[in-house]
């Protein structure tokens, strides 16, 4: 007698089943890490959509689009301070060393003088030594007096840089402001929101506050905004 066999024909097709079960293809990885990517774009995709139709109908669109117009001039107006206040720092560092130089020079020919007038007053008047150290004097001190006014007016950008610098910590509140009430307005529903006066609630941005300290629906501080950012898991 023989003994039975088993069809070769369904011992290779479960052979075979199993390989494609324990050994995945490149083709397949590949195949699959394409499709995710392509699945983070259209998400991507989808946020961007919603974020821009949010800020069209909640009217934040043209006010924070503005506000980020003006951000190339902040720049520039940064860039203005840095050179201004370069040149005036390397102005007043050049004239602090000849002023320093000079008046060295001061010291050094009061010593000599002094020496020569302990050790023979009447040679020392005699020779012109005296006179031309008090002519000397005389147009060092003008020298340094022309250089600490240099030092004086090499801080007149401090009224321009002043000026410059309220307008760019101005825009910036301005930004963050609007940028805090968009996250309030768009908030879901079941985020924790805190716990502001019906007046916060308003769709609008007033002017700027005369009083803050004394006005409640107003951010005055950084950790407020901290406060509320985190309140809303940012």
């Amino acid at each position: 007698m023989t003994a039975p066999q088993t069809p070769s024909g369904s011992a290779g097709a479960a052979d075979a089943a199993a390989g494609s079960a324990m050994a995945p293809t490149a083709g397949s990885g590949a195949g699959a890490a394409s499709s995710s990517a392509t699945d983070i774009h259209h998400k991507i995709g989808r946020l961007a959509r919603q974020l821009h139709d949010a800020l069209n109908e909640l009217g934040f669109a043209q006010q924070l689009r503005s506000t980020m117009s003006e951000l190339p001039d902040a720049q520039s107006r940064l860039s203005y301070i840095a050179r201004l206040t370069g040149e005036a720092a390397e102005k007043v560092l050049n004239r602090v060393e000849q002023a320093k130089a000079q008046n060295d020079y001061i010291v050094t020919e009061t010593r000599r003088v002094k020496e020569l007038l302990i050790q023979d007053p009447v040679a020392a008047v005699a020779k012109g030594e005296v006179m031309n150290y008090m002519l000397d004097m005389e147009r060092v001190s003008r020298d340094i007096d022309t250089h600490l006014t240099e030092i004086m007016m090499a801080q007149d950008f401090h009224d321009l840089t002043g000026q410059v610098i309220a307008r760019v910590v101005n825009l910036t509140a301005t930004l963050e402001q609007q940028l805090v009430q968009l996250l309030i307005e768009t908030a879901p529903p079941d985020a924790p929101m805190p716990s502001l006066p019906a007046e916060a609630e308003h769709h609008h941005f007033p002017g700027p506050v005369v009083d803050p300290a004394h006005t409640p629906d107003v951010v005055t501080s950084q950790s407020q905004v901290d406060d509320l950012l985190a309140s809303l898991g940012f």
